[in-house]
């Protein structure tokens, strides 16, 4: 029964938890891939994401890709 009841706990631990954290809400997503004449290409990415505590970021991420290795 002891035996029972820790698992039951230990299980509810960790299901419980992230249900009850909650995790990040994807609210707005762009990417944009531009090409230059000499083969350049640049890629940018912007991300606007709600965490759970109700506050709002905005991610930018760009890469760059030259065709000149």
């Amino acid at each position: 029964m002891r035996s029972t009841t820790m698992s039951l706990v230990l299980v509810t631990a960790l299901v419980g938890g992230p249900v009850l954290i909650g995790c990040d809400r994807e609210l707005n997503r762009s990417e944009k891939t531009t090409k230059s004449p000499n083969g350049d290409t640049t890629t940018s990415e912007q991300k606007t994401v709600e965490h759970p505590d109700g506050s709002v970021t905005t991610e930018k991420h760009t890469s760059h890709d030259s065709a000149n290795p």
